[in-house]
Formats: structure tokens, sequence, C-alpha cells
């Protein structure tokens, strides 16, 4: 069952509502009142709907009369802005020429007055040098005199004594003329024909045919010393003519074989070990040509020159102490001996003792005796007098260029390539190297820095100078290449460093230089010295230079490092250090190639 509920509507309300709407005033609201009331809607809709038009219409006017305003607006704002930037731009220009015309005007000025100084700096430091100059000329002079009347009476002696030593030996020559070597025993003197036409051949320069001739001689007559050692001079011949090592050894066996012979002559004897150990040194079989030597000795033991030949092989065996007892030795035997006095000054400069060695030294070189004109005898003794404090080690330089042992009394190497040009001080544009130099002038910081951070985990790693170099003081170096090669593992401390250099080969591949930081402590003397060879240029980067106190001589000019930038001097040239600093100084060393070096000298030098 549904209900349906309906509103009650008082329609008497309603309809008075509706009376309103009565237009044909019959008191009701009919069909025509409402045709009416629909007409009066439709109508009142349209006039809406033309109002909202209009509305509409107006709206987009406005809109449009906005965005042209916005428009005209925007146009005279650009235009303004325009007009301003370029007043701003205008006068930007105006002051920007007023601020350069000030800088000129004032960089005139300041250079005016720069110019003005440095002339003024220049007249004082012309002057000075001047009256330094003239101060060291007559300095010098004085010293020359004095040196030259010196020199003039040690001439003197000197002569006299080469004099009465030349006669010495002139006698003894003639002596030993007079006294051929006795080669030949006694059954070698009935096989002479033979022996002496194998000879022969040898002394013509056929030396396979004499070789041939001498072997049969051996085989038919193997107890003849003399046909042994004929046999031993061929294949020493043959070997020199196909520069072979292995013939030349065979030459020492035979030399060996003929001295052991029975019956053979005092005089072959001699002969046979001498050459054998002279032959043995050329292989370098050092140990093995000193036994032969100590044989020799014992033999001949009243032989003064093969007692010198003994010490020398010690010396080339490094075995100074062994040298030293056999120059003893001969000295107490011949206290006059020339070839044991320099040799024995030699060594006693080698252990430090200055002052004793300067003595043999002298005298074995004034003696004149073969084997003293050496040019590392003149080289020592120079730098023994230097470090006495005596001038006349300038005497004694002078000589050894003289000699022809130096290229001259400031450049005393004696592993040199002659004709390189020589000059103590060099420019990076001089020498061909200036990319080089301008990589280690950008980035010395960045070496600094590496250097300084080994320093700080292992100083250790920085080895004390271990030349004698040194009057007093601390001096370490730590080294990255050495003969063209890199050293141990050094390079991992300094990665950037060793990378920046392996681009540059004329550095780290220079077989007569070294790579490596220095560092020098206050107090320290390096004396006068020379490099070894004229072969290479030396670089130095400063990277840690106290304000004042260090400072480098070559030759006669004095310089100073500054940090960042690169010296360049031959070390071949005499030069000194001193550092009188209150804190250390760190250097990087880069030695180079000397640049007239061709390409074919660089790769077959030997290393040193």
């Amino acid at each position: 069952m549904a209900v349906v509920y309906f509103d009650i509507v008082d329609y008497d309300s309603v309809i008075g509502k509706l009376m309103a709407y009565d237009t044909d005033g019959d008191g009701d609201f009919d069909v025509e009142d409402a045709k009416v009331l629909l007409e009066r809607i439709a109508k009142e809709r349209e006039r809406l709907a033309k109002e909202k038009a209009e509305k509409e219409q107006l709206e987009r006017e406005r809109l449009a009369r906005e965005k042209a305003e916005k428009e005209r607006l925007e146009r005279e704002r650009i235009a303004k802005e325009r007009e301003r930037l370029a007043k701003e731009k205008a006068e930007k220009e105006r002051l920007e020429r007023e601020r350069l015309a000030r800088e000129k005007a004032e960089k005139e000025r300041l250079e005016r007055e720069r110019i003005a100084k440095e002339r003024e700096r220049l007249a004082k430091e012309k002057a000075e040098k001047e009256r330094l100059d003239r101060e060291r000329l007559a300095k010098e002079k004085a010293e020359k005199e004095q040196l030259e009347r010196e020199r003039i009476a040690k001439e003197r002696e000197r002569l006299a004594k080469e004099k009465a030593e030349k006669e010495r030996l002139e006698r003894e020559r003639l002596a030993k003329e007079k006294k051929k070597p006795k080669l030949f025993n006694k059954f070698d003197k009935t096989i002479k024909a033979e022996i002496d036409a194998a000879e022969k051949l040898r002394k013509k320069g056929k030396v396979d045919e004499a070789l041939r001739a001498f072997e049969s001689l051996v085989q038919q007559y193997p107890q003849s010393p003399r046909a042994r050692y004929g046999k031993a001079q061929a294949e020493d011949d043959v070997a020199e003519k196909l520069r072979s090592n292995d013939m030349l050894q065979r030459a020492i066996n035979t030399y060996r074989e003929a001295a052991e012979l029975p019956d053979a002559t005092s005089d072959l004897l001699m002969a046979a070990l001498k050459r054998r150990a002279e032959r043995q040194q050329f292989l370098g079989r050092m140990r093995g040509s000193l036994v032969t030597l100590e044989r020799l000795v014992q033999i001949f033991p009243e032989d003064i020159s093969l007692k010198n030949d003994l010490g020398v092989a010690h010396l080339l065996l490094g075995d100074n102490k062994g040298a030293k007892k056999v120059y003893e030795q001969v000295l107490a035997a011949a206290p006059n001996n020339g070839f044991a006095k320099v040799h024995y000054g030699f060594i006693l400069k080698s252990e430090n003792k200055i002052a004793e060695s300067i003595p043999y030294l002298k005298e074995g070189l004034e003696s004149g005796e073969p084997g003293t004109d050496d040019g590392r005898f003149y080289f020592h003794l120079g730098d023994a007098l230097q470090r006495v404090g005596d001038n006349s080690a300038y005497h004694w330089y002078e000589l050894g260029h003289q000699r022809g042992h130096f290229a001259s009394v400031w450049q005393r190497s004696l592993y040199n390539v002659e004709g390189l040009k020589a000059q103590p001080w060099w420019t990076p544009k001089e020498t061909g190297y200036t990319d080089l130099v301008k990589m280690l002038e950008r980035n010395w910081k960045t070496i600094r820095d590496e250097a300084l951070a080994v320093m700080d985990r292992n100083t250790g790693q920085f080895i004390p100078e271990e030349e004698n170099l040194r009057e007093k003081g601390e001096w370490g170096q730590y080294t990255l290449w050495q003969q063209g090669k890199k050293v141990g593992n050094s390079c991992q401390g300094v990665p950037k460093t060793c990378s920046l250099l392996e681009k540059h080969p004329e550095a780290t591949g220079c077989k007569r230089g070294q790579i490596k930081f220095s560092v020098m402590h206050p107090g320290t003397h390096v004396w006068p010295h020379t490099g070894p060879t004229n072969c290479r240029l030396r670089m130095h980067l400063g990277l840690v230079i106290p304000k004042q106190g260090c400072r480098i001589r070559c030759t006669t000019e004095t310089r100073q490092w500054e940090e960042g930038k690169v010296l360049i001097f031959d070390d071949s040239f005499e030069h000194e250090v001193w550092q009188d600093a209150d804190s250390y100084r760190l250097i990087f060393i880069v030695d180079v190639w000397h640049p007239e070096l061709t390409a074919y000298q660089r790769q077959t030098l030997s290393p040193i």
C-alpha cells in the first residue's frame, strides 16, 4: 500500500502574487495573462543579452585601449631607457678616458722617476764597480807580479832539476840501449833463424802469417820461451787488428805460459809479465793485473818502476790503502822518486790530509819524471793549495793549462769534448732550452711543495754531499736522475716534478749530469771547485731562498738565487758557494747536455 503526500498550497496567496500580471483586468491570472508574461520575459532576456553584448564590446574596446596605451608607454619607456643607457655609456666612456689619461700620466711620472732612480743606481753601481775593479786589478797586478817572481824562481829551480833528471834518464837510456834485452836462452839460440823469420813477418804487419808461424814453432818446440812469447805477441797483434777480446784473452794466457816455462830469461820473464799486466788492465781485469804485478815485484824486488806500477794497480781497484803502502815502500827506498811522490800526494789528499799532500804533489810535478805530467795532479795540487789559502794554486792551474790538461785557468774539467762554446754564465736563449726554463719557472711552486713534502716526511732521503767539497756546514741532496737514468724509487716522492721533466730529454737523457734537489743549511761554505766535464750546463731553480746570505761565484762573477727563477752556468768553470743566511736554502738542480753536442755525441759519450 503506497502513501502519497501533497503539499497544501494557499491558492489565494499564489493568485494574489500573480494578480500583478492581470493584463486584461478580469481579476484573475489566465492564459492571456500568461502569454503577456512570457512575452515580457522574452523581451527581458533579449534586453539582458543586448546589454551583455554591449558590455562585452565596451570591455573589448577598453582592453584594446589599455593595450595600446601600455604599448605606447612601453615604447616611450624603451626610448627613454635607450636614451639613459646612451647617456650612461657616454658618461662611462668619458670617465674611462679621464681614468686612463690619469693612469697614463701617473705611469709616465712613475716611469720617469724609475728611470731617474735607475740611472742614479746604475751610476752608483758603475762607480762602485769601477772602484772595486781598480782595487781588484791593483791587487791582482801585485799578486801576479809576486806570483810571477815566485814562478820564475821556481821555474828556474824546476828547469835545473828537470835538466839534471833528463841527463840521468838519458844516461840510463843509453845504458839500457847498450844492454839489449836477452830474450833467447841457450835452446832458443839454436832455433833463432826460425824465430827471426816469424818475428820478421810480425814486424812487417803480416800478423796472421806471423801467428801461424809462431804456432808452428810452439808445436815443434813446446819448451821454447821465445817461441811462446812470439806467439803471445802475434795473438796480441791479431786482437788489435780484429778488435777481439777473445783473442786478447788468448794472448794474456800465452804471455803467462811463456813466463812459466823453465829456463825463460829474466828479460823475457819481465817483458811477458809486464805486457800481460797491461793487457789485463785494458780488458778491465784489474785484480788479475794486480796479481801479475805482485808476481813481478816478487821476482824483481829492486825494480822501483814495477812497484810504481803495482801502486797504480791498487788505485785502479779503489784500494787506496794498498797503494799507499806500496808508495811508502818506494819512497823509503827512493825518496826523490817523482812518480811515487805525485801518487802518494794524491792518496793523502783523498784522505783529506790536505796540507800533507801538497809537498808530495808539488815535488812530484816538479820532478818532470815520466807519468807525473797528468792533469789530475795539477788539479789536486791547485785544489789543495786553495784550501789552505795559498794563491799559488793559480800558478799550477796555469801550468796545467799550458801543458794542455785544462781548457783555461778557470775551466779545469778533465773529461771534455773539444770545440764546445765555453763561458761561465749562460742565458736561457743561449742554451736553446727556453721551453725547459719556462716550464721550471712556471711550475716552481709545485716542484717546491713536493720537495718540502719529502723533507717533512723523511729528511734522511737527502743524502749528505760525499765529494769532500765542503769546508764546513751541512749540504744534502735528493737525486732523481743520474747518468741519464732514474735513481731507484725517488720519483715516487715527487711524481709531479718527474712527470714535468720527462718531457725534456735534454735533461733526463743527460748521461753526464744529474737532476736533484739540494738543501744547504746556514754556515755552509763549499770550496772553489770544478765539475768533471764540459759536456753539460747546470740549471739552478730557486725554491726556498733566504733574503740575504746565499750566493754563488762562477769565475769572477757572483750571483744570488731568486725563488721561481733559473740560473744557468757551466760548472766545468771554477765555482764556489756561501750559505750565511739564518735559514736553509733549497734549490732544484737540472743538468742538460751542452747545446752544441750532436745527437750522435749525446748517444755515444760515456756516462759520468
